[in-house]
């Protein structure tokens, strides 16, 4: 299914990288959501941004503030004239939004992996026009983030973005969600004129990574940044250790540096030139080593061999992984890289066997 998009076309926000959407992970109270806003609107910051429904993985903790903070998002928009934005997980919470004026809704990554609740949304919301943001769902499955884009699409809703959030995982070592960027820009590459925010704070999930990882998301040629800031981040209510102040927000905005595309100079050309010929060189190298393959498919099959060689497996992962570290390469990455070719040279020689 083609998505049929327009642009966000968001009043008031320049459409300039990065367009960026701020405020605290959860509306806690009216005081901390308007100081929060009011010192945002002062710096600059053109959408807000809170929870008021908050997903949490075990009962009893804060799970939102519920209806009441909508009132509280209606007073930052009509005070600070800032759009207002937040998660929206049931037709409940579209109804209760829509009525409260809410100009930008996102759906979490817990919802986009369910698609019965992404129709839900879908349905609540025919008929509407209204930006929605969609966030990558909690585990790296493509196929289900652009699912979940098409359900809201199919709903009649054309001003549609994505948002990255990085993906869960049991190998947590420096982030909370490990980024792994191939996702966003295989969904780029898939659907270009779909806008593609980063959320630096939930991949990161500490606040000294929110610079670094903003930096990379506008270096990938990422439209725009969900941030979460709170006026007193340390007392905040929900994930703490990854929201920055107003102040650190506009200090690490200021620090961005905004390379455009439409730059590109001769030299990246030819660079782009040698690149084209190192993928052909490895095509038609691993051609030839599919080819030897198929010869010792042949040579197993009239000597009566299994196909799996478990120790020669192992150590060709082992002595290339090696290799690989020498070339400065990632061991694991090339681990990965042979075990797609050994898995494709065993299917070549179970042809030959086969036949």
């Amino acid at each position: 299914m083609e998505l049929e998009l327009q642009p966000l076309a968001l009043p008031g926000v320049p459409q300039e990288r990065p367009i960026v959407i701020a405020g605290p992970c959860s509306a806690e109270t009216e005081e901390q959501v308007m100081t929060t806003a009011q010192s945002l609107a002062n710096r600059g910051t053109k959408i807000f941004r809170a929870g008021i429904w908050k997903p949490r993985t075990k009962p009893g903790g804060f799970e939102g503030i519920g209806v009441e903070g909508l009132a509280w998002m209606k007073r930052v928009k009509e005070e600070t004239g800032m759009l207002v934005s937040t998660e929206v997980a049931t037709a409940k919470h579209v109804y209760e939004c829509l009525k409260a004026g809410i100009d930008i809704l996102w759906i979490g990554a817990r919802t986009t992996a369910n698609p019965f609740a992404v129709q839900e949304i879908a349905d609540a919301l025919k008929g509407v026009d209204i930006p929605v943001l969609v966030k990558n769902p909690v585990n790296p499955d493509l196929e289900l983030w652009i699912g979940a884009l098409e359900r809201i699409n199919g709903a009649g809703l054309k001003r549609l973005g994505a948002i990255h959030r990085g993906f869960s995982s049991y190998d947590k070592k420096i982030y909370r969600n490990l980024p792994q960027w191939h996702i966003p820009i295989e969904l780029r590459r898939r659907i270009p004129e779909l806008p593609i925010f980063c959320d630096p704070s939930h991949i990161g999930g500490k606040r000294e990574l929110v610079a670094p990882l903003c930096q990379q998301a506008m270096d990938l040629g990422f439209d725009g940044l969900i941030i979460e800031s709170h006026c007193s981040p340390d007392s905040a209510w929900s994930d703490a250790s990854q929201q920055v102040t107003p102040d650190v927000l506009n200090y690490i905005l200021d620090l961005l540096v905004i390379r455009e595309g439409k730059q590109s100079t001769e030299s990246l050309g030819e660079l782009r030139n040698q690149i084209d010929e190192c993928d052909n060189q490895i095509i038609e190298v691993l051609a030839k080593r599919m080819r030897v393959c198929r010869e010792i498919g042949t040579f197993k099959k009239e000597h009566d061999m299994t196909i799996l060689q478990t120790g020669r497996y192992n150590e060709i992962l082992d002595k290339r992984g090696a290799q690989g570290a020498l070339c400065g390469m990632g061991s694991e990455f090339i681990k990965k890289v042979f075990e797609a070719i050994h898995e494709e040279s065993v299917r070549q020689q179970m042809e030959i066997i086969n036949k």
